[in-house]
């Protein structure tokens, strides 16, 4: 009876007496429940759901609270990992001195409940107190009300609870299975234990280096298409299992080869550093790839939310380049009618109309080979269509203030994606030659290197070249014997003096209707601006032709909103992955200045001195620190391509700012990492000793 009574005492003082280890551990928890809490707490807030375009951030904010369940269920079982190898003395003590296994796996259980109650109550309040400001934080970088008031809701309580309590139930069970499965003498001696070492090092080696160049091969070799996605898990998953399979058999052989120079082994700094880290190889290689992995996490994701704020501007201009635009059936609208209004809303608003376009556009869905546009074919996939954009010569010089002049059988060409880089183009059999490639056309966007929904402008001379292009495109898409006019052209189909046999569905499967876009970029104050747009989309919808309109104010809100999410989520994991970073990394040095203790005893009884104490223990944490560092900034240049092109996904497609903040957050992180280098190895000189 006593017994039991004593249990619950030893579970607290045991937490105490290895505060060492446990205490940066609560912390953690603590920091992992308030985080969990905090996305809970926004997604089952009535209020989020009923703001103007929130549904984007919403939807965001659940996928990453899954994400963050499934990254911190793994996490903490690791961390639970190293608390249970460090008690394990202890509890076979206990196990010598009378207590039996129920008896420890019942202490296990109140250590665990008092963990618990500790963690998420700790994580709760935490997250009641600073919920509402991240809150805010989310509605500021998403562009929402700031206004907004803030409720606490019962599901965030029950669902942190009920996550954590799974969290430290799984960890509950690993740490009485261990005890179960193991005798008293062998927990004993458990934490001294050395390590069998891995056979077959040289073949792990190997196969991880070509997993890990797998990995780097499909990342560098990523293209913005409808698979980057898949591509992006598979060189994850690749270089995950090949860093893994490096660090375990690579810093083995590295070791070897050290150990076989005579020279450098026996010099007694080097022969501790050696030994030292031979004894404990596969637990010091899944150390050493585990910070690896998330140093490389927490500069990607720094990379990427950097970028991604600093560039939400461009990204939101390219998708909606003008403030409103409306399309209508060609030559519908009048022009002069149209700039008419515009001036007179400009006078009643106060407001600058800086461009009022109008664009007369045929488009075409081609599929693209080399410099030739042929028809689609029934296999086509969805990467291989493009958009060709014909417009005439005086549309383009009226839109861009320019007079160019071309002669007979030349165009003026662009392309939003990669360069086109052709003296000619072949459209449906039809071949021209390019007067000039453009580098930039209003308002199509460059999209730099990225050919994924590229679009492609042809200028022609005049209204009868292009005609042509619509013959083209018919007589190759459909076959002759449909045609009910044997003089058949283009001109007549679009005068409508031409059907065919089976309508009109078909053409228009292929051929986006000839169209007349007018657009207008406006500068002046955001109310302002919104009430010329309410007031010029009445009038334009009551216009001859019109197909439809838009206002990019409202598509460039609905954007900042949905990446102000992906921003906010960003911050969030950055700070959590970090979090795990600096937790290994001490708890790694920790554990092993604890076992490390008993060697330096025995060395500093020999006759070694503190100095030379130091300059081992320096050499051993310099390899452990900067082999991982290495890899990381590795697996980021790497990364980069992959990074470059789900940017591109985004609409961002600024090369230099992404370099810019690669090298940035780099240079940041190692200087960061420096610092903890520095600060770990006074904690394991101090343990040591």
């Amino acid at each position: 009876m006593n017994k039991w009574k004593l249990l619950p005492g030893l579970a607290v003082r045991g937490i105490i007496q290895n505060r060492r280890v446990y205490y940066p551990y609560i912390i953690t928890t603590v920091f992992s429940a308030f985080t969990f809490f905090v996305f809970s707490s926004i997604l089952h807030n009535d209020l989020t759901k009923t703001l103007p375009h929130s549904a984007y951030a919403w939807m965001l904010l659940m996928i990453g609270q899954v994400l963050l369940g499934v990254i911190l269920i793994p996490f903490l079982y690791y961390a639970n990992s190293f608390l249970i190898k460090g008690r394990i003395r202890e509890i076979g003590l206990y196990s010598i001195l009378g207590l039996e296994k129920r008896h420890i796996g019942l202490m296990l259980v109140c250590e665990t409940l008092i963990l618990y109650v500790l963690a998420t109550g700790g994580g709760i309040i935490l997250g009641s107190v600073l919920s509402k400001l991240l809150f805010l934080l989310l509605l500021k970088v998403s562009g929402l009300p700031v206004e907004a008031e803030f409720v606490f809701t019962r599901q965030a309580f029950v669902e942190t609870a009920v996550f954590f309590a799974a969290v430290f139930g799984i960890n509950l069970i690993y740490g009485l299975i261990r005890v179960e499965k193991s005798r008293p003498v062998e927990l004993l001696s458990g934490s001294k234990k050395g390590e069998k070492e891995p056979r077959w090092t040289a073949l792990w080696g190997i196969l991880g280096l070509l997993i890990l160049g797998c990995g780097y091969v499909t990342s560098i070799r990523s293209e913005l298409d409808s698979s980057i996605f898949t591509d992006f898990f598979l060189a994850v998953f690749a270089v995950v299992i090949g860093t893994y399979l490096l660090f375990t058999s690579g810093s083995i052989l590295l070791l070897k080869l050290f150990k076989r120079n005579r020279g450098f082994y026996y010099k007694p700094e080097n022969f501790i550093t050696v030994s030292g880290m031979l004894y404990r190889m596969k637990k010091n290689a899944a150390g050493l790839s585990n910070i690896c992995i998330f140093s490389t996490m927490v500069i990607i994701t720094l990379v990427c939310t950097i970028t991604l704020y600093l560039g939400i501007d461009g990204i939101t201009h390219f998708t909606a380049p003008y403030d409103i635009r409306a399309d209508y059936l060609a030559g519908s609208l009048d022009y002069e009618a149209f700039r008419r209004e515009i001036s007179a809303l400009e006078e009643k608003y106060e407001v600058k109309a800086l461009r009022v376009d109008s664009l007369d556009t045929m488009r075409f869905s081609c599929c693209k080979d080399g410099n030739k546009f042929v028809p689609k074919g029934s296999q086509s996939s969805f990467d291989d269509i493009y958009g060709v954009i014909v417009m005439t010569l005086e549309n383009y010089n009226q839109t861009e203030k320019k007079s160019r002049e071309l002669e007979e059988n030349h165009v003026l060409f662009y392309s939003s994606g990669e360069d086109f880089e052709y003296d000619s183009v072949e459209f449906m059999g039809m071949q021209v030659q390019i007067a000039e490639e453009l580098r930039e056309f209003f308002p199509w966007p460059k999209s730099g290197t990225n050919d994924f929904g590229a679009e492609y402008v042809i200028i022609v001379k005049d209204e009868a070249e292009r005609s042509k292009y619509l013959e083209a495109f018919l007589r190759e898409n459909f076959p002759k014997e449909s045609f009910s006019l044997e003089n058949f052209s283009g001109e007549n189909f679009l005068q409508g003096n031409i059907s065919l046999e089976n309508g009109t569905e078909g053409v228009k499967e292929l051929w986006d209707e000839h169209r007349q876009s007018v657009g207008v970029f406006l500068e002046g104050e955001d109310k302002l601006k919104q009430d010329f747009i309410g007031e010029l989309s009445v009038w334009l919808q009551s216009q001859n032709g019109f197909l439809e309109w838009n206002s990019g104010i409202e598509t460039r809100d609905r954007e900042r909103t949905m990446y102000g999410g992906l921003l906010f989520i960003g911050i969030i994991f950055g700070i959590v992955f970090f979090m795990c970073l600096l937790l290994i990394m001490y708890y790694k040095q920790v554990s092993e200045g604890v076992e490390d203790q008993g060697s330096f005893s025995i060395m500093r009884k020999v006759g070694m001195s503190d100095k030379e104490i130091k300059s081992t223990i320096h050499r051993q944490i310099f390899l452990v620190f900067f082999l991982p560092l290495f890899g990381a900034l590795m697996h980021t240049c790497a990364g980069m391509f992959m990074v470059e092109a789900l940017m591109g996904v985004l609409n961002l497609f600024n090369d230099r700012l992404i370099v810019g903040c690669c090298a940035g957050v780099a240079l940041l992180f190692i200087l960061i990492y420096g610092v903890s280098y520095v600060a770990t190895a006074k904690t394991y000189y101090r343990i040591v000793r």
